[in-house]
Order: structure tokens, then sequence, then C-alpha cells
């Protein structure tokens, strides 16, 4: 599969996919930022089985998402090693002990603390990320404009969101599509040649794609002012989804894991959750 697909709606029968846009938009950033304001292990953990649980209901196929997981997987790993190499004392500064495991070299040690630190911020990660992924591949694109001009967005700008969705799986195809030609002339792009060579090769397909992407951003927008796009002050939709029980559900729940965050603080008197005292 290519990745294209897995960034694209992938219609389905689940109760994930019949929430409304709106809901599911604000599901995520309710739990991503209630992931985000706090450091308490246990807490994460608790959003990650939600979020994993979700994940599961939706059906997500993993194969047509494998490239995107693998990419998330590369950036966190990379995350990890340059938060060790720039600051590897910083979770015992967080913490308040040091309790060594491993001399590494230098002044690199591996601590107790800094592990715990980085666990938590891979965490982080992991309890954003499925969410972030239902989000994309069980949103219509025009359902989701539709439910957040009525939620009191304006329909211009909802609509805006709502062609970048669709957009973003055409782009992807194009891009595989001038890569195949660029290789079939010759354009190594894979991980036999040099990174300065992949980066080169990179560029000269990235260059026409951002001239197609131009040219087709010129023509959406004729074809809409020709329909006088945004002359009135209101539109009806066609994929109007109205609010259910169950999208209120996953409103109030998400939106009391971000309280939950917040409470947190003042229990674990700041951020982080301390084991090590």
């Amino acid at each position: 599969m290519s990745a294209a697909k897995g960034l694209s709606y992938i219609k389905q029968d689940t109760p994930i996919h019949q929430l409304c846009g709106a809901s599911k938009l604000l599901m995520v950033v309710f739990t991503s930022l209630a992931a985000m304001i706090t450091f308490d292990t246990r807490f994460l953990v608790i959003i990650i089985i939600t979020s994993f649980t979700m994940f599961t209901i939706a059906k997500v196929p993993l194969k047509d998402i494998k490239l995107i997981l693998t990419l998330i997987g590369v950036l966190m790993i990379m995350n990890n090693i340059f938060i060790f190499l720039f600051s590897p004392e910083h979770g015992t500064y967080i913490y308040g002990t040091r309790n060594e495991i491993l001399h590494i070299a230098g002044r690199y040690y591996l601590t107790q603390e800094q592990l715990f630190y980085q666990l938590n911020v891979t965490l982080k990660y992991l309890a954003i990320l499925p969410l972030a992924l239902i989000f994309f591949v069980t949103t219509e694109p025009s359902e989701f404009a539709a439910s957040l001009n009525a939620i009191g967005i304006n329909y211009k700008i909802a609509y805006a969101v709502a062609i970048a969705l669709r957009y973003m799986p055409g782009v992807q195809r194009e891009y595989q599509e001038i890569s195949q030609a660029q290789q079939a002339r010759g354009t190594d792009i894979s991980k036999n040649v040099k990174l300065s060579k992949r980066v080169k090769g990179i560029i000269t397909i990235l260059l026409p794609l951002v001239i197609t992407s131009i040219d087709k951003i010129d023509r959406i927008a004729n074809a809409m002012e020709l329909r006088s796009f945004g002359k009135n002050k209101a539109r009806t939709w066609y994929n109007y989804r109205p609010f259910k029980i169950s999208d209120y559900a996953v409103i109030l729940t998400s939106a009391l894991l971000m309280a939950t965050a917040v409470i947190l603080i003042g229990v674990n008197n700041g951020r982080f959750f301390n084991p090590f005292i």
C-alpha cells in the first residue's frame, strides 16, 4: 500500500467512524493537551490504554499506515538520542536524585532518572499518536467541515480545512508517481547511495511537486470564485452529521482527562511524578 492511503479517509462502519468530525477533533485536542501537561507516568499509561482501545475499535488497517508508523518510530528514537546527547543530566535535575547505572564516556552517565524522564517523553508520543491517526483515517473531509461550521467556525475556514484534508492524499500519491518516474530515469534515492545524493534526488522530486501543487491551488481558487464561493454569510452542507450522545460522551471524557492532568499538578506538586523520593 502507498502512504497516501494511510493519511486519507478510510470508509468503514465502526463507532469511531460514526462520530462527527468536530467531536473527534476536540477529543484529539483535549487528550493531547492532557498528555503534554503532565509527566505523571501512571496517568500517561491510562491515556495510552484509552487511545489504543479507540484505535482498535476504529479497525485502522495497520498495513495502510505502516510507513507512517515507521517514520514516527524513527523520529521517536532520534528524539531520545538527541535528548540524551544534549542534556544527559536533565532527569537528575528534574527529580533531584542521582542513581547511576553506567558511565558511558566523559560527561555521559546513564542514570535511572534520565531513563525515567525519557520514558515519559516516549509515553507522550504513544498517548497522542493513535488518536491523531484515528482522526485522519476516520474523518470524512466534507462531514468534518460541516461539523466545524456547526460549532461556530466560519464556513470559509471549515471548507479550507476540508480541501486540505482531501488534498494531502493527492500530494502523497503524486510524490510517489514523480519518484517512480525519476527513478526510472536513473535517479536513485534508495539507501544504497550517499546521503547527499539522496537529498539531491528528493529535491528533484519536490520541485515538480511544488509546481503542480501551485497550479492546482490556482485552478481550485478560480473554480471556487466562478461558483461565487463566499458570497453568502452561510451555506448548507450535504454531509452534515448532528451531534449524538456518543459525541458528547467522547468530548466529556477527553475534557475530564485534561482536567485530571491539571489536578495532578497540584497532587504531585508540579508536572512530574517522582518515584525516587
